[in-house]
């Protein structure tokens, strides 16, 4: 017989359930609770190609095991800034929020499909009112052994993706893209964010977004980025770190490798915060390699005043130790909006920067801004294109 447990309680939304299956179709309103549903009751559930299901409600799928969600379809949030300015979940970490937490263990979502954030009516608010809280696309916390895959991500209100301590974590193939359709910038897009998580990997994927491509945030540790095309972006950043006070941050084992960047603010970059009322932390063994890049502001950089006024900076330097770092073949053309500056490694005084490693650096100023430039501060370079640093300008 089989047991009752398997038999799905949202029967109007759900066209079959059999061994331990789900499959959903859109209900014409609310299809969260028949969503939540079928992933609480089934092992797998499947999103139809024809599916558009209309979330309306917070998703806390957390403490689940063994779940794999067959994502053909569409997962489209309902764009009610009011309804989820106050429903959705909170996290204290830069007074995050998040339609959708899924936690656990063996987590698999792949399929094809896609997850809709209905971004621009959020765009278009922050445009006029900086302090709205905004919805992160999708949050995986406390999740371990998860493979998210093949899966387009598209108009997300803040960050795309938050791995929140979790571990285990892979993300491929992935599609990701944040478009403004006018004026309003999409803000905040982050692709990814890592905190509190241990070995992740991202790898194979298409960002087109307004921040971050990837950044690693406070005690983030073995994370192993390769082959993405980033568009539009802030880069591959370790950071920013040290911003709260009395806490101790730490990133370190990570590798990014074969990434793409165009039309992008910075490359690779180590951002940090100084200041009177900050934390401090140590990033340490990063890796930064075989990157190319087109039209970027700041194809390299290391930023220990990150958010800071100078003159604060030098009064209040950063606390945020960065050890063992190395930047190989680095390639590409800078936009020219620093002038004929292609790379800058600022660090605070004190030996705050350590055994900066640079090799096979092939940066070519833009045209008409003569040979390039390169800006240092309280750092010594190793490597073979060390030269390049040893005799930098210092503005």
């Amino acid at each position: 017989m089989r047991p009752i447990s398997l038999i799905c309680v949202v029967l109007s939304y759900v066209a079959y359930t059999y061994g331990g299956s789900c499959t959903l179709r859109r209900s014409g309103e609310d299809d969260g609770p028949a969503f939540l549903s079928a992933v609480k009751a089934c092992s797998h559930v499947t999103i139809p190609k024809d599916t558009i299901l209309n979330i309306s409600s917070p998703l806390n799928m957390t403490n689940v095991k063994n779940k794999h969600i067959d994502l053909r379809g569409t997962i489209k949030f309902n764009p009610d800034i009011d309804f989820w300015s106050t429903n959705s979940f909170s996290f204290p970490f830069q007074n995050e929020t998040t339609f959708w937490i899924f936690g656990g263990t063996n987590l698999l979502v792949n399929g094809g499909g896609a997850i809709d954030g209905s971004g621009q009516v959020w765009y278009d608010a922050f445009a006029t009112n900086a302090s709205l809280v905004r919805p992160i696309l999708l949050t995986l916390f406390q999740a371990e052994n998860v493979l998210v895959e093949d899966i387009h991500m598209m108009n997300s209100p803040q960050w795309f993706n938050f791995v929140n301590e979790g571990k285990h974590v892979v993300f491929q193939s992935i599609n990701i893209s944040s478009v403004s359709t006018n004026a309003n910038r999409n803000k905040n897009t982050d692709g990814w964010n890592t905190y509190r998580s241990n070995d992740v990997t991202i790898k194979n994927s298409v960002i087109n977004n307004g921040d971050d491509c990837v950044a690693f945030k406070p005690n983030s540790t073995n994370i192993f980025v390769t082959e993405l095309n980033c568009n539009g972006s802030h880069g591959i950043s370790v950071g920013s770190l040290g911003q709260f006070p009395g806490v101790f941050d730490v990133v370190e084992n990570v590798t990014a490798s074969h990434v793409r960047l165009s039309n992008v603010e910075n490359g690779a970059r180590i951002k940090a915060w100084a200041g009177p009322n900050v934390g401090s932390g140590i990033v340490r063994n990063i890796t930064f390699k075989h990157f190319s890049e087109t039209n970027s502001d700041n194809p390299l950089i290391i930023d220990q005043c990150y958010m800071t006024d100078p003159t604060v900076c030098a009064e209040f330097p950063s606390n945020t130790l960065i050890q063992d770092v190395t930047f190989t073949d680095i390639s590409g053309t800078p936009s020219g909006l620093e002038g004929s500056v292609v790379a800058s490694l600022k660090c605070s005084p004190d030996a705050r920067c350590e055994n900066i490693v640079v090799n096979n650096l092939k940066l070519m100023a833009p045209a008409n801004e003569g040979p390039a430039t390169y800006v240092c501060q309280n750092v010594n370079v190793t490597g073979n294109a060390a030269h390049f640093f040893n005799n930098c300008t210092t503005t």
